[in-house]
């Protein structure tokens, strides 16, 4: 006879599953803001320096 699990393990290991996945998502999302963050600090940086450059082009 196969080994069937009862319905109410079946749905706490569906309900496992469901917050693993939610967890996962959260860190990614998390793990994505933290690069975006980063990266607009270096776009920031990065447009600061061309603006220094142009101002001095101008100035010259």
């Amino acid at each position: 006879m196969p080994d069937i699990l009862p319905a109410t393990d079946r749905i706490d290991s569906a309900i496992a599953r469901i917050e693993a996945a939610i967890d996962a998502r959260a860190h990614d999302a998390e793990k994505l803001s933290r690069r975006h963050a980063a990266l607009k600090a270096r776009m920031a940086e990065a447009v600061s320096a061309l603006d220094e450059v142009i101002a001095r082009e101008s100035a010259a």
